[in-house]
């Protein structure tokens, strides 16, 4: 159940909670990504201590590897690998996207060759919801088709009647108790077919609506094309995901335009490659200008990396390929994430959003390897 609370004045920025069976999460926010029930680098302590509400797991993933049998037998996901808070797990259809080269799609569901092996799979809407109700997550996502943003005006419409068809049918699978489940709009930047697969969704009265087809190699601009034109059409009182977002500066973007939550694998994503993100941008901690910088990595952050070592010692844990450099950059940039998005709904609640997106946005510059990074960031 979704409660809106506020919306900004200013913008479309909302303020909401959103009740689970396992907690109560506050919206806007991000969901830290754990493809194989782990957010890489991080355990669940490190987590809860830096404010994590609800982490994601992925449906095709966890299915092939550890299996549904084995993750019966511990009890469900939440026991598995030990997260009393909230999971919400995707349906296996950004796979149809990002496997494509092994993979066809039929009329009923998706046949894959495994990834690890070659071996066959079959994802339907029932194998999805299936799936989901043994791994026992708090939301579950319809399955669906997400086509690359430049395919064809005909391939994109029938994506998008296979998503409504397919919606239709996980709407009517059985769940696990309490278990809500989301219902995800395409039609790539298209407005007509954006509408269409919408006001169809909504029609099917979900618990909330995701807007997918984004983050999958479109240019940022046509990213919030699909958001706007997907807005209008979802109900004030559920809640409102963008899929597989984003950079600081697009999540800031897009909760100014009405979405109230967001995943990516970003954070963790660019810490292995050595970047930090802080509130004015991202930083590659490899350049020569660090190499005796013995500030922390962001003034004024509170994470354990920023107030127990400096850049420099990064740098070198860093190029010398230590494996606590890359975890103390990822602990640093999904601190910065939550810590954001805790800062958002402050200002969102004292009516000061607008000022504060106008500032964020003016101050952060992403660097071009982020910018690069993020074509493929929506990858789980």
């Amino acid at each position: 159940m979704f409660q809106l609370l506020k919306t900004d004045p200013a913008t479309k920025a909302r303020l909401g909670k959103l009740t689970t069976a396992r907690g109560v999460v506050d919206t806007p926010v991000f969901m830290s990504v754990g493809t194989q029930a782990s957010v890489k680098a991080l355990d669940p302590r490190e987590l809860r201590e830096m404010g994590a509400q609800i982490i994601l797991g992925n449906t095709y993933h966890l299915n092939l590897r550890p299996g549904l049998d084995i993750i019966r037998a511990a009890g469900g996901l939440h026991r598995f690998m030990n997260w009393e808070r909230p999971i919400l797990t995707d349906s296996g259809g950004f796979q149809v996207f990002s496997l494509a080269s092994i993979r066809k799609v039929k009329a009923h569901g998706v046949e894959f060759r495994s990834h690890l092996d070659g071996s066959p799979l079959f994802i339907g809407p029932k194998e999805s919801m299936e799936i989901q109700r043994v791994l026992g997550s708090d939301i579950a996502m319809a399955f669906d088709e997400c086509p690359p943003h430049d395919a064809p005006a005909r391939e994109q419409k029938l994506a998008v009647e296979r998503t409504i068809r397919w919606a239709r049918e996980c709407r009517d699978q059985p769940r696990a108790d309490a278990q809500q489940v989301f219902g995800i709009v395409q039609g790539g930047s298209n407005p007509a077919l954006r509408e269409e697969c919408a006001r169809a969704l909504v029609a099917l009265d979900f618990d909330g609506y995701a807007i997918g087809g984004v983050s999958v190699g479109e240019p940022e601009l046509e990213m919030m094309k699909a958001v706007e034109c997907t807005e209008p059409f979802l109900p004030a009182h559920k809640a409102r995901y963008a899929m597989g977002l984003g950079t600081p500066a697009q999540m800031v973007e897009l909760i100014a335009r009405g979405v109230d939550m967001f995943d990516c694998v970003l954070p963790t994503r660019v810490a292995r490659n050595g970047t930090a993100y802080t509130r004015r941008g991202a930083i590659g901690l490899k350049g020569a200008a660090f190499k005796t910088d013995f500030g922390p990595l962001e003034e004024g952050c509170d994470c354990f990396a920023c107030q127990n070592f400096t850049r420099a010692y990064l740098r070198h844990l860093v190029r010398a390929n230590e494996i606590l450099g890359l975890r103390m950059l990822s602990v640093h940039n999904s601190h910065m994430y939550l810590r954001l998005m805790a800062d958002v709904r402050q200002a969102i609640a004292m009516g000061t959003f607008g000022e504060f997106h106008r500032q964020f946005i003016a101050n952060f510059t992403p660097s071009r390897k982020i910018l690069a990074a993020r074509l493929v960031a929506g990858s789980h």
